[in-house]
């Protein structure tokens, strides 16, 4: 069998690329379904772009690679094509646009939008061979336990990274491309929970609170949650992307509050008051006599001089953790890393090593924030992939 474009993985990049390549367009994914990552994302709503996406929020080796594409297919585009299929959403936090229904409204839209350019999806089909003759690739596919032979002049990379590999995830896209010569940045989990020994927060788990986490140069104001086996929560997500191994992290537990003057003005109005009681009205008391016996929160304000309640604020607004490690791929949302930016070219994603073959989302080394940057990122460089492969072929 002969197509114009081999697709592999029915993920959101590989979608929006089958929706804008034009006919001749064959996408190829083992899973059962289409858009299982996009079905799960957001609590089953779908967290499907951010108002605030721009080139600032993503990391890579490039930083400049992703401007292109984002710049050509923005946040705004998404939510035209949203609003045209009719899909009510809404706003949360930060930007954060979710489906007010299921999240299989974007798997159903984006099938909609395949079927209306003339691409063909096979789903249950594993790859067994790939090879590039001098001319096209040619693929040997198992689909439903029968043997395939697809040949195609483009292929397209977009089977995303190793995260959530319980749903399939693998490194078949780094493998790919190191076939054909692309460098790889090496991959590690990002957007993931952090953990400590074992029973470090065990008291404490359950407990959620607002604060400001650093890590690797980036700070986040999003909330904390601990857990069993460490820190979770978007702020610990967040910077979990910027921390390295054997680093520290640091976490301001009252982002909002300046805890040095709060505390002189207690003491000027109600120096009798136990420090724990006053610091009980801004923090957890349950945080509060975790970080009693370190930080020595007991005594009557009345009896702290000020340089003890500088001292006492600076740890409060700077409490310094140093993390096991992290939760790793089982948990982790996005992978870090991936096909190196400068194998690629940024408005095509063309390999300029090898025309014909390109590398989308998730694969490519380019990843975004939480809340909604990483599928934005799959829909504008699934949307440049998709018209530069339609526009070589209305020009031959």
């Amino acid at each position: 069998m002969q197509v114009e474009t081999l697709i592999l993985g029915a993920g959101a990049a590989g979608m929006m690329c089958a929706a804008h390549a034009g006919p001749g367009t064959l996408v190829v994914d083992h899973a059962r379904a289409p858009g299982e990552k996009i079905r799960i994302s957001g609590g089953g709503r779908c967290n499907f772009t951010n108002l605030g996406v721009e080139p600032a929020c993503f990391l890579s080796g490039n930083p400049h690679f992703a401007k292109s594409a984002l710049a050509r297919y923005t946040q705004w585009d998404f939510l035209d094509l949203v609003g045209r299929h009719g899909i009510a959403w809404h706003e949360k936090t930060l930007g954060q646009l979710f489906c007010d229904g299921k999240a299989t409204q974007i798997v159903a839209m984006l099938m909609r939008e395949m079927e209306a350019a003339g691409a063909e999806l096979w789903l249950g089909t594993s790859l067994a061979e790939l090879r590039h003759d001098g001319e096209r690739f040619v693929a040997r596919l198992t689909r439903e336990g029968a043997p395939r032979k697809v040949s195609a002049r483009n292929l397209v990379l977009a089977t995303g990274g190793k995260s959530i590999p319980k749903m399939g995830a693998t490194g078949l896209a780094y493998d790919i491309a190191a076939q054909f010569g692309l460098a790889i940045v090496p991959t590690r989990a990002g957007l993931v929970p952090f953990t400590f020994p074992e029973g470090r927060f065990a008291a404490l788990a359950g407990l959620s609170l607002p604060v400001r986490a650093s890590a690797g140069g980036a700070s986040f104001d999003e909330a904390m949650l601990f857990t069993h086996r460490g820190l979770s929560g978007p702020a610990m997500l967040q910077v979990s992307s910027y921390w390295r191994e054997g680093e520290p992290i640091r976490v301001d537990l009252s982002p909002a509050r300046d805890l040095a003057e709060a505390l002189r003005g207690a003491r000027a109005t109600a120096g009798r008051r136990a420090l724990s009681t006053v610091l009980g009205q801004w923090l957890p008391p349950k945080l509060l006599a975790h970080l009693g016996e370190t930080l020595g929160l007991s005594g009557n304000l009345a009896d702290l001089p000020d340089r003890r309640l500088l001292a006492l604020a600076d740890a409060l607004h700077g409490w310094e953790l140093r993390p096991q490690g992290t939760e790793g791929w089982r948990t982790a949302e996005v992978t870090l890393g991936g096909i190196d930016t400068a194998a690629l070219s940024s408005k095509t994603f063309e390999a300029k090593a090898l025309p014909g073959l390109f590398a989308i989302g998730e694969a490519v080394d380019v990843t975004g924030w939480l809340g909604g940057y990483n599928f934005q990122w799959a829909w504008s460089s699934g949307v440049a992939c998709g018209r530069a492969i339609a526009a070589r072929r209305a020009g031959s």
